[in-house]
């Protein structure tokens, strides 16, 4: 999948609030990719911003796509792509 693949089904999901993913969101999203490296792509969420609504943690869209790029590609997080 591509990068814009990746961008398009991240921005496009349908997720309970507008403002990005809750935990069951982003478990049932990364079935989507079976052979993903799980400790890239939890590594590329520590440090993050994220927002709390209804007592529920929500992982901003753009934090969940850069992940997603570092879990597939097997890397760290690159200075240039903090927030």
């Amino acid at each position: 999948m591509g990068k814009k693949s990746i961008k398009y089904l991240v921005y496009n999901y349908k997720t309970k609030y507008k403002e990005g993913f809750i935990q069951p969101e982003i478990d049932e999203l990364l079935k989507n990719f079976p052979n993903i490296d799980m400790d890239k792509f939890n590594n590329a969420l520590i440090g993050i911003t994220c927002m709390s609504k209804d007592n529920q943690l929500i992982i901003y869209h753009c934090d969940i796509e850069k992940a997603l790029y570092c879990g597939i590609e097997k890397r760290n997080l690159r200075s240039y792509e903090w927030d």
